[in-house]
């Protein structure tokens, strides 16, 4: 009977933190920068950044997922160019 009780408190226990773990993986993605041969963590910082960076080239405004792939390499050389140590 122990050995049940212990596998079903197991279970509970995956089954309540896997939601946790995958809407915390949502918000926090890793790119791949083929330049610079690196990752990027996108997160609210990098939000920010991006909308930035869309300012200054006069683009309209719009989400990281929505832009083109030949943008998104654009923007990793800018942002390469401008560390957040810098603002």
């Amino acid at each position: 009977m122990k050995r049940y009780a212990a596998a079903f408190l197991l279970a509970v226990s995956f089954a309540v933190t896997a939601p946790l773990v995958m809407a915390d993986d949502h918000d926090n993605k890793r790119y791949y920068d083929k330049s610079h041969k690196d990752y990027h963590q996108w997160n609210d910082n990098e939000d920010r950044n991006f909308t930035v960076f869309l300012g200054e080239k006069h683009i309209k405004v719009h989400t990281w997922k929505q832009s083109r792939p030949s943008e998104q390499q654009q923007y990793w050389a800018w942002r390469h160019e401008h560390p957040d140590e810098k603002r």
